[in-house]
């Protein structure tokens, strides 16, 4: 790879959820925003390569695209009129559109914004999180599907309709009041914790994604400013510093994925945990009626990254936190989960009659979402 395709795809991970996000608050229309993002991108492939790699890849690109996204309203304006009411809402809304000559980080929580907006209730909660992993990570349409176990035409139908719900019911473009969060933070969670997972995922079409599991972390961060009070916010925020302090360890000098059982525990960021796990014990003691998914998740995690040998595991308690989340969000995927702890802590008979249960599951077991999983 030359280093002119490293910037790119530097700058695809890092800038193209700020692009979208900031052409569809200037143009309040979602297809032309991801077409004006896309013009961008292929221009700096082109110029790039010529020209050399600006200093600021970010703000050559939102400059591109937005004046890609201003010279399409021109074409597309009538006297004037959508012009004029793009220059009110960028002046008395926005403030200026960042550019070369504004720094990025006038606008910090431009994807938060964008995640709230896509995860408004009036939209199905599977297509909240998957609009907004296309809108915001950019991830391929099949990539989306395939997340949620459906194919790419049909995916890419869903990302139409919801789109277009979006424009008829004129959901607004900005993080709702306080008393309105509490009823989008299902969907707001579900697309940081997947945006955080395929930033964590060993590669990526070949290339680390690091970028994206950054990005979740700093917007759950900004989350729980804004709801300090909540403690799935906090267990999201837990559960991803505590598999982001193990992120050294986990590949090799090859890139291929190290066991845990496998890693050097002296590459784990100390810190990082510690961190975790203070914000976990704040989750738990705000969670009064009970932990939740993200609590007893993030509870796992901490058992792993606090253990000093991969013998030193405590596999009695993951498996007993498992049990309470397959109680609380049943799935195959905890069920299988489970198996795996149960058969480290009890020995390999108690693991696989779980498994065998998995596996006869039905549409929820092997014959169904994990009929092909090499994890059965």
């Amino acid at each position: 790879m030359s280093d002119v395709d490293a910037a790119l795809a530097d700058a695809f991970a890092g800038e193209w959820g700020r692009v979208v996000s900031v052409l569809i608050r200037m143009t309040r229309d979602w297809s032309l925003a991801e077409e004006c993002a896309q013009e961008a991108f292929v221009a700096a492939a082109r110029r790039w390569p010529v020209d050399g790699v600006p200093d600021r890849p970010g703000a050559w690109l939102m400059t591109t695209a937005r004046n890609r996204a201003l010279d399409r309203l021109r074409r597309a304006a009538t006297e004037g009129r959508a012009l004029r009411e793009v220059a009110t809402t960028v002046a008395t809304e926005t403030g200026p559109v960042p550019g070369d000559d504004v720094p990025d980080d006038d606008v910090p929580d431009e994807r938060l914004r964008l995640i709230f907006t896509c995860c408004h209730p009036a939209l199905a909660l599977e297509a909240r999180v998957a609009l907004a992993l296309r809108t915001l990570c950019g991830l391929e349409v099949a990539e989306i599907g395939r997340a949620f176990g459906v194919g790419e035409a049909a995916m890419a139908k869903r990302l139409v309709r919801t789109r277009a719900k979006i424009q008829r019911a004129g959901i607004p473009y900005r993080v709702p009041p306080a008393h309105l969060l509490p009823e989008r933070l299902a969907g707001v969670l579900g697309v940081l914790y997947l945006l955080f997972t395929e930033g964590y995922s060993a590669t990526s079409g070949g290339l680390l994604r690091t970028d994206l599991s950054t990005e979740a972390i700093r917007l759950t961060r900004v989350l729980a400013a804004l709801m300090p009070d909540e403690p799935e916010v906090l267990g999201l925020l837990a559960l991803e510093l505590l598999h982001d302090a193990r992120r050294a360890a986990r590949t090799d000098g090859a890139g291929r994925l190290v066991p845990l059982e496998e890693q050097d525990r002296s590459l784990w960021d100390a810190d990082g945990i510690a961190e975790g796990a203070g914000v976990l014990r704040r989750a738990e003691r705000l969670a009064v009626g009970g932990p939740g998914p993200y609590v007893l998740q993030a509870r796992v995690a901490e058992l792993h990254a606090t253990a000093p040998a991969a013998s030193a595991t405590d596999w009695a308690a993951v498996a007993a936190v498992y049990a309470e989340l397959a109680a609380l969000t049943p799935s195959p995927w905890v069920a299988l989960a489970r198996a795996v702890a149960v058969g480290m802590a009890q020995g390999p008979d108690a693991g696989l009659a779980l498994v065998a249960g998995v596996e006869a599951g039905g549409a929820g077991g092997a014959g169904g979402v994990l009929a092909r999983s090499h994890l059965v």
